[in-house]
């Protein structure tokens, strides 16, 4: 008996060495190409860890805020953030657990959000931007804006976020994913499996892009690379949304907001037009567009018609 006890805990052990060298692995290679640099920009010392951020143009202030993902980072804006440099300060940052940014052991929480991008416009923007935000990020967006709304002008969204599933608690079962992704050794691996590079790639030519045959290789890598830096520590963040943690219902938000808001939706998303309606009963006075030809990433794959969209309502004709 204490002979098999020895042997399981020998094979436990050698297991777990052998899966720490395989994510530390991936680690070192997936930064390999380095794409995503620090040297052209700046951090912001926040309480829970500092913030990778960029600024370029002149004008107004415009804030662009990624789509809430490990994967995700301020290369979202890339094809479009010098276009709309060229009429504004533009400030693009890699949010907390993403990218270039720290990515602390912490349960991520929809507020804990609120307060990056509130304190972000406090500190370091000084005066109420546009901002610019895709997806799951607009959840956190309009609730800061609905808690401080001084600090805050117009919200542009892109592929807003189901409000059915901004609904969604944590309960026992998603905490137990939540442990179980948290875990040192096996919940890194897991995390590696999730954002895998062909998961990624699955990810762009399924739900992100229109036309997967034109996704580019380097965005593939990017993204990669962003969901393995700072040792995959993203899996913090990953385990939170799966749990629910970065939920919040935005219902009384919206009807009670008096900013502008603007909702932008793809053709192509199936959900776009039952999404936006949905907003749209909460708040008639919502202005929305749609844009041909893309899925959930149009500023990735058609910049120049999601340009024409978002200089509509930035720069009306006065």
């Amino acid at each position: 008996m204490k002979k098999h006890i020895r042997n399981f805990l020998l094979l436990s052990t050698l297991t777990s060495i052998s899966i720490y060298i395989i994510n530390k692995a991936i680690s070192i290679s997936s930064n390999a190409k380095n794409f995503l640099k620090t040297e052209k920009g700046n951090f912001f010392s926040w309480r829970y860890g500092n913030i990778f951020y960029t600024k370029q143009g002149k004008g107004k202030p415009l804030f662009l805020i990624h789509d809430l993902n490990p994967a995700s980072s301020s290369y979202e804006w890339d094809k479009i953030e010098k276009h709309l440099a060229k009429h504004h300060t533009v400030y693009s940052i890699d949010l907390l657990g993403c990218g270039r940014s720290d990515k602390p052991n912490m349960t991520y929480s929809n507020y804990l959000f609120v307060q990056l991008i509130t304190d972000f416009i406090k500190n370091i923007i000084g005066e109420k931007p546009d901002i610019i935000t895709t997806g799951e990020s607009s959840s956190f967006t309009i609730m800061a804006c609905n808690m401080e709304p001084e600090y805050f002008d117009k919200i542009l969204v892109i592929n807003p976020a189901n409000l059915a599933k901004l609904c969604k608690t944590p309960n026992k079962r998603k905490n137990a994913l939540k442990f179980l992704i948290d875990l040192p050794v096996f919940g890194t691996m897991i995390y590696n499996l999730v954002f895998a590079k062909n998961n990624i790639d699955h990810l762009f030519s399924q739900d992100y892009f229109y036309k997967s045959h034109m996704v580019p290789t380097r965005t593939i890598d990017t993204y990669y690379e962003s969901a393995h830096m700072n040792h995959s520590y993203g899996k913090y963040l990953l385990s939170s949304i799966k749990s629910n943690y970065t939920n919040i219902s935005i219902i009384h938000a919206l009807k009670k907001i008096n900013n502008s808001i603007y909702l932008i939706g793809s053709r192509n998303n199936e959900e776009s037009e039952k999404i936006i309606n949905s907003y749209l009963s909460h708040n008639p006075s919502i202005e929305f567009s749609y844009v041909s030809e893309s899925k959930y990433l149009p500023q990735m794959e058609v910049p120049e018609k999601l340009l024409e969209i978002l200089n509509l309502y930035l720069n009306p004709v006065k």
